[in-house]
């Protein structure tokens, strides 16, 4: 039995989201928790997760699954004694609150939601897009010391419209590689559906982005172009020149882990799960890349989300 979990955390005091040793992870926290809940049935339940975030980033949106053995299924639906009020317990709300006391007894990652998975739901190759915010408040925002966590403090005013010209600048199908950390065999194209900034009502400034995925620190990197934009150091066209050189490039800085946040990970329509799912984990296989990474053949096939958020 597949189970998915909605998964929200902040980043800061974790070490990334993949297991490390000696280090806290998120899923090192949860799988731990798992362990223990189901300690009495076999092997604990591993994590498929729908993106990896880096250290301090944060997710209010993620998405991960687990698969339960038949025993360790029966244990987790067995029928539990009515409470007074006569109703019965839900065993999911019993998986969440104990997963949640173990993995995160301070609150820094909380379990929303866990429920059974579609036929063919995977966590990780089903998602059609991802989405992702970033908080920036430059010298015309407050600096408000109860979001420090969350947000990134420039020492600068930045011009929202040339970042915004900027952003414009990098959407579409392209190859991103001066904008991620390179790994030895993934490719680094990807489909960028929206990336846009707005300012909120206190001045800060956010960016949203949403694509059919994100290669390691692409979002970072081209916040931090933006902002080099913004500051007047870069053109929006430079932006662009820099993404058609398809080289890593210290013309910008990458801008710093906690401003970002994962908000939501989009999955197509049930009867479509397992369909996207082999599609993708095939041409993974058949390229030699590692799981995440996505072809030209994958994003020419992704459906087009609507923009209306960022990832």
């Amino acid at each position: 039995m597949r189970l998915r979990l909605d998964i929200a955390y902040d980043g800061a005091a974790f070490s990334g989201w993949a297991r490390q040793p000696g280090l806290r992870t998120v899923q090192g926290a949860l799988e731990t928790a798992l362990a223990t809940v189901f300690t009495r049935w076999g092997a604990p339940p591993q994590l498929t997760v729908a993106g990896r975030t880096d250290a301090g980033v944060h997710a209010t949106g993620q998405v991960a699954h687990l698969d339960l053995t038949a025993e360790q299924w029966a244990a987790l639906a067995r029928p539990r004694r009515p409470t007074a009020a006569g109703t019965t317990r839900d065993p999911f709300a019993g998986l969440v609150r104990r997963l949640n006391g173990l993995a995160g007894p301070d609150g820094d990652v909380v379990v929303r939601r866990a429920s059974v998975a579609p036929a063919g739901f995977d966590a990780r190759f089903s998602p059609v897009w991802r989405r992702y915010r970033y908080r920036v408040a430059d010298l015309d925002a407050p600096r408000d010391p109860l979001r420090r966590g969350h947000t990134t403090w420039y020492p600068g005013r930045l011009d929202q419209d040339a970042m915004g010209r900027g952003a414009l600048r990098l959407l579409g199908l392209h190859d991103f590689a001066a904008f991620c950390k390179p790994r030895e065999g993934a490719t680094t194209i990807r489909t960028l559906q929206e990336f846009r900034w707005d300012r909120e009502p206190d001045g800060v400034l956010v960016a949203s982005l949403q694509a059919d995925a994100f290669c390691h620190s692409m979002v970072r990197a081209m916040v931090g172009g933006c902002l080099a934009v913004g500051e007047g150091r870069l053109t929006p066209d430079r932006l662009d020149d820099l993404r058609v050189a398809a080289e890593r490039t210290s013309a910008f800085t990458v801008a710093p882990a906690r401003g970002l946040t994962l908000t939501e990970v989009g999955y197509p329509a049930d009867d479509a799960l397992e369909a996207r799912a082999a599609q993708t984990r095939a041409r993974r296989d058949a390229e030699g890349h590692r799981p995440g990474d996505v072809s030209p053949e994958d994003v020419a096939a992704t459906p087009t989300a609507t923009a209306d958020g960022g990832r």
